[in-house]
């Protein structure tokens, strides 16, 4: 039983795995208000558990990577999930909120063998038809943002928000033995590089030097950075400065799936009738359209369809950007693909980090941090496209 020949079932178990970041991510989100009277804190310190999560899953991406490189990708992938699941568990038992973000940060760490199934696809698949089978993993892996908020706010109706951390540690369970059972080894040991931690390092000297690589990852890192930014300030200006419910808040944070699912599907369908750079174009064009747009209704105070529309197109151009920037990306990564995947991830991960907690800098009644995260983060994704990967194009 081949990969190709089972290509969508093939694709929705690397899904599983894809998906499991944004479970981690924004299933608790609608819990913010209730886990900020539990642990007796401020709206920035609960955002920091998300930026310690992010910083795991940081520093994660970076050793998962490299490790995949050398072992193979299935060894690395079943250890993951086994600790994603018992720090899952963790974190529900946390006495303190120093513990809980202890215990995010190795939560993020561990769902870092999440990019383990973007080298598993290039392994298996190359051009075009990378471009498809990345964009079928994005269609279905991006029902997580729909799924997650929502059934985070089902699970704090019927208990309290330790109730989430469960869920997640059971989940960490399943994928745990779905690894064992149902994945198969996708880089032969002919095809692996040397266990030493100088080649390691040698391969992310090289990876950092390629311009053209670069200018990918700065791009979709930017705008994903922004991404994080969005997820970490809209619980608060949607409760807070728009009042609106837990429950309503879930119903528009779920909208980014169905977005992230029409994009995704949109880029596959285009794959080899448009160029993706062209794709990757329009992408950078509607997240600056979009970005206005926020900053406009902050600026204004508009009604609250006038920020969810931009918020909404912002998601669209990031579900257009992933997954032709990562075919583009990774077309001549090779045997280091695991490296190269990490460090797709690595960089917005660490650009989360910076714009999660500044998005609550100035209270969380203030919408105007958000709106100029996003700005600038568009504006710097634009310039790094058109600095480093632009010029390439041009010159063929």
């Amino acid at each position: 039983m081949t990969a190709k020949k089972h290509a969508f079932r093939f694709a929705l178990l690397l899904a599983m795995f894809s998906g499991l970041g944004p479970f981690t991510f924004d299933m608790y989100l609608p819990s913010f208000p209730q886990m900020m009277k539990f642990f007796g804190t401020t709206a920035s310190t609960i955002q920091i558990s998300l930026t310690a999560c992010l910083l795991g899953l940081a520093v994660g991406q970076i050793v998962m990577g490299a490790l995949s490189d050398v072992y193979g990708r299935k060894k690395p992938l079943i250890l993951a999930m086994l600790l994603y699941g018992l720090s899952s568990l963790g974190c529900a038992f946390a006495p303190n909120i120093g513990v809980f973000i202890a215990l995010r940060f190795v939560q993020g760490f561990a769902v870092s063998a999440g990019t383990i199934a973007s080298a598993i696809a290039r392994d298996t698949y190359h051009g075009t038809e990378l471009t498809k089978f990345f964009s079928l993993i994005s269609v279905m892996s991006s029902t997580a943002p729909l799924l997650a908020p929502l059934g985070g706010s089902a699970i704090i109706t019927l208990t309290k928000w330790e109730g989430v951390f469960y869920f997640l540690a059971g989940l960490g369970l399943l994928l745990s033995l779905t690894t064992i059972w149902r994945l198969q080894e996708s880089l032969p040991k002919e095809k692996r590089i040397r266990s030493h931690l100088g080649e390691m390092f040698s391969n992310f000297k090289t990876l950092l030097g390629n311009r053209v690589f670069m200018g990918y990852v700065l791009a979709q890192g930017f705008l994903l950075g922004g991404v994080f930014a969005y997820v970490a300030g809209t619980p608060f200006v949607y409760q807070k400065i728009y009042g609106v419910s837990p429950q309503v808040f879930s119903l528009l944070f779920a909208l980014n799936g169905v977005v992230l699912i029409t994009a995704s599907q949109v880029v596959r369908k285009l794959a080899g009738k448009i160029e993706e750079h062209r794709i990757l174009r329009f992408g950078l064009g509607l997240s600056f359209v979009a970005t206005m747009g926020v900053m406009i209704a902050v600026i204004t105070h508009g009604p609250l369809f006038a920020l969810v529309i931009p918020l909404v197109g912002y998601v669209a151009s990031m579900g257009t950007i992933g997954p032709v920037s990562f075919t583009l990306a990774m077309e001549s990564q090779g045997h280091i693909a695991g490296s190269a995947a990490a460090l797709l991830g690595v960089i917005p991960f660490l650009l989360g980090c910076i714009s999660s907690p500044l998005v609550g800098i100035a209270g969380e009644y203030s919408a105007l941090p958000l709106g100029l995260i996003l700005v600038v983060a568009s504006l710097l994704a634009i310039g790094c496209y058109v600095l480093f990967a632009a010029r390439e194009t041009m010159a063929r």
